[in-house]
C-alpha cells in the first residue's frame, strides 16, 4: 500500500496510473492531490494523469529507470543497510575538496566506478569528494546541469542504492561527500513542472528562460520542492553537504529569502541528525552577505566558490585577458585576491561596465573555496582544455602551490593532480532532435563569435566528445604525470602539517610583488611562498632564512634576504 500525493494547482482532475490501472485522486488542502493504492509498493511504476492527458512522471520521482519521459518508480527509502552510524565529516575549514564528474571519472562512468578509486583519493590527501549533479537528466550523458527529476539519481550512473553504496563507501574510507544541486533552472527536455503548477515566473528572465518562482504567488510550494530535495540528499542519502549552483540566478525579493530559508532548515536538520552538514554556493555576486550568518543579516551559507582568485591566478599564468579575464591580468590583483578574497569589492569592473562587489573585513578564508581549475573553467572553454594544455609544467606547479598555500579551502578538479591529457568538454545527449540540433549549433556559434572555426568546436551531441573527456588512469604511472602527482601529494601533506596554512584570517596574509619583474612573495605565519613568474632566473626578497625549502624546480639558491629561483618556479620556505 502506498499513498501518492502531488502538488498540482493547474489540474482540474487527476489520477495516478499504477500497473496499468488508473486511480482517482482527491484534492486536499493547498493544491495537493492524494490517493491511497493498495497494490503499490517499492518497485512499482506509476505516472500522473492530469485532465485526461498523457501520463507524466512525478515531479518528486525517486527514480526514473527508463528516462525523463517515462513512468516513475517507487523506492524503499529505508531498505539500504548503512554502516556509517559513527561517521562525522571533517570541518570545512580543514578540507581538501576533489570535484569529479561520475560519467567521465572512470571508464565505466558509474557510481560503482567511483568507489574503485576512493583509495586513490584518500591517498592523494583529499578529505571531501564533490560530485557534479547526479539527478536524472535527458539521455545517457551530460554534465548534469540540465536535470529535471531532482530526487532521482541518474539511471546511467546506477540505481538509488548504488549511489547510497558510494556515499557509504566514502564514509568508510574517511571521505566526506558533497553533491552539486541545481535550483536555479530545469533542463529543457523532460521538464513537465509547468503542467502541474506555477513553478516558474515570467517576472524575471534567466539564461535558461523564465525564472524559478521563489517569490510570487504559490512560491511556498516551489521553495518547499527545493528544500525537501536538499533534505532528501542529506538525510536519505547521507551526503555531508551541497554545492548550490549559480545562486546569482535566484530571483527573490522576499523579506526572508529562499537561501535564508534553506540554510535555516539545514541547520535544524544538522542538529536533528547530530552530523556536520555544509552548504557551499557558487556566486558571481562578490557579496559577503552570502557567507555571513543569518544573525548578522547574512544568508547563512557556509562557503562559496572564489572565482576572483581563480581569474586572477589564471590570467597571470596564461596571459589571457579576453572575456571575463578582461578584469584581470596583474600581480596586484592576485595579491588582492590572496589578502581580501574578492578582487572586486566595490571597484569598477570593465568587463561588467559597473561597480562590482562589496568589501567586508570579517570575511574568512574558510568561507571561500580556492582553485586553479574546476568543471566550469575547463569545460566552458571551446576545446575543454585544461591548464596543463595552456601553460608549461613550471606554471602548473606554481598554480598548485598557490592553491594549497592560499588562505582558502582548496579544491581541485578531477585529473588536474596528474596533468590529465584528456580535456573536459561540453557534452549532451538530448533525445529531442530539434533541441539536439539547437544545442550543437548554439555551441559552435558561441565560439565563432570569439574567432573559432565552428567546425573545430566539438559537437556536444557527438558521443566522441564525451568519450575523449574520460580520464585515462594509466597516466598516473608514467611521466610527466607521475611527477606532477607527487608534487600535489607533497603540497597537500605540507598544508595539513602547517597550522599557519589552515588559518583563515585574511588580515594575516602578507604579500609583496613586483609587477615589472614578475615576482610575488606571500607570507603566512611560519611559511613564506616565493613565486618567479618571469621567463628568466632572478633573485626574490625573502624575510626568513631558507632553513627548510620545498622547491618546484632544482637549481634554486638562497643567501641572506634573497632566494634565486629559475624561471617559472616557486619555493616554499618554512
Amino acid at each position: 500500500m502506498h499513498e501518492f500525493e502531488v502538488w498540482a494547482t493547474r489540474a482540474r482532475t487527476l489520477a495516478v496510473r499504477v500497473a496499468g490501472a488508473d486511480h482517482s485522486m482527491r484534492l486536499a488542502n493547498g493544491g495537493w492531490w492524494k490517493a491511497t493504492v493498495e497494490n503499490a509498493g517499492p518497485g512499482a511504476d506509476y505516472a500522473f494523469i492530469l485532465d485526461d492527458g498523457d501520463p507524466l512522471p512525478d515531479p518528486r520521482s525517486p527514480y526514473q529507470p527508463s528516462g525523463v519521459h517515462s513512468p516513475s518508480r517507487l523506492v524503499d527509502r529505508d531498505a539500504f543497510q548503512w554502516t556509517d552510524a559513527a561517521w562525522q565529516a571533517r570541518p570545512l575549514s580543514s578540507a581538501i575538496i576533489y570535484e569529479l564528474h561520475v560519467g567521465t571519472f572512470t571508464a565505466t562512468g558509474t557510481f560503482a566506478g567511483v568507489i574503485e578509486r576512493l583509495d586513490y583519493l584518500r591517498d592523494l590527501g583529499a578529505t571531501h569528494v564533490e560530485l557534479m549533479p547526479v539527478n536524472q537528466f535527458s539521455g545517457e550523458r551530460g554534465w548534469g546541469y540540465d536535470g529535471v527529476d531532482l530526487f532521482a539519481p541518474h539511471r546511467a550512473y546506477g540505481a538509488p542504492d548504488d549511489l547510497k553504496r558510494l556515499v557509504n563507501a566514502c564514509h568508510a574510507k574517511g571521505l566526506a561527500i558533497l553533491l552539486d544541486v541545481v535550483y536555479n533552472h530545469f533542463g529543457p527536455e523532460g521538464n513537465y513542472l509547468a503542467r502541474f503548477g506555477p513553478y516558474f515566473t515570467a517576472a524575471y528572465n534567466t539564461p535558461w528562460g523564465p525564472a524559478v518562482n521563489l517569490d510570487h504567488r504559490d512560491s511556498r510550494e516551489v521553495r518547499r520542492l527545493f528544500i525537501d530535495n536538499a533534505v532528501h540528499w542529506l538525510r536519505d542519502y547521507h551526503f555531508d553537504g551541497l554545492r548550490l549552483d549559480a545562486i546569482h540566478e535566484y530571483y527573490d525579493r522576499s523579506a526572508i529569502t529562499f537561501l535564508e530559508n534553506l540554510s535555516s532548515e539545514i541547520d535544524a536538520l544538522e542538529a536533528s541528525l547530530g552530523r556536520r552538514l555544509v552548504l557551499i554556493a557558487e556566486s558571481d555576486l562578490n557579496d559577503p552577505r552570502v557567507v555571513t550568518c543569518r544573525e548578522a543579516g547574512g544568508l547563512g551559507i557556509d562557503a562559496q566558490w572564489s572565482d576572483d582568485f581563480h581569474h586572477a591566478l589564471h590570467s597571470v599564468l596564461t596571459g589571457e585577458t579576453g572575456g571575463y579575464y578582461k578584469d584581470f591580468g596583474s600581480l596586484r590583483q592576485l595579491a588582492a585576491a590572496l589578502q581580501q578574497g574578492y578582487v572586486y569589492a566595490g571597484e569598477y569592473s570593465t568587463y561588467r561596465g559597473r561597480v562590482h562587489g562589496r568589501r567586508d573585513p570579517r570575511v574568512s578564508g574558510h568561507s571561500l573555496l580556492g582553485y586553479a581549475q574546476n568543471h566550469d573553467q575547463v569545460g566552458n572553454r571551446a576545446m575543454g582544455d585544461r591548464l596543463g594544455h595552456i601553460v608549461n609544467p613550471g606554471r602548473q606547479r606554481i598554480a598548485a602551490a598557490l592553491v594549497f598555500t592560499a588562505p582558502f579551502v582548496p579544491m581541485l578538479f578531477q585529473g588536474e593532480e596528474f596533468g590529465a591529457s584528456s580535456p573536459f568538454q561540453y557534452f549532451t545527449d538530448h533525445q529531442d532532435h530539434d533541441l539536439a540540433k539547437s544545442v550543437s549549433e548554439g555551441r559552435r556559434n558561441e565560439f565563432a563569435a570569439f574567432g573559432w572555426n565552428p567546425q573545430q568546436v566539438p559537437d556536444p551531441q557527438d558521443p566522441a566528445t564525451f568519450a575523449r573527456s574520460k580520464l585515462c588512469w594509466k597516466e598516473v604511472e608514467s611521466e610527466p604525470h607521475a611527477s606532477l602527482l607527487a608534487w600535489y601529494r607533497t603540497l597537500i601533506a605540507f598544508r595539513r602539517s602547517q597550522p599557519s596554512l589552515t588559518d583563515g584570517r585574511l588580515d594575516r596574509v602578507q604579500v609583496n610583488f613586483d609587477e615589472r619583474a614578475r615576482w610575488l612573495v606571500m607570507r603566512r605565519g611560519a611559511v613564506e611562498v616565493a613565486c618567479n613568474f618571469a621567463p628568466d632566473r632572478q633573485a626574490l626578497p625573502i624575510s626568513r632564512p631558507a632553513k627548510n625549502v620545498i622547491a618546484s624546480e632544482s637549481g634554486w639558491h638562497a643567501r641572506p634576504g634573497l632566494i634565486e629561483l629559475p624561471a617559472d618556479s616557486l619555493a616554499i620556505l618554512y
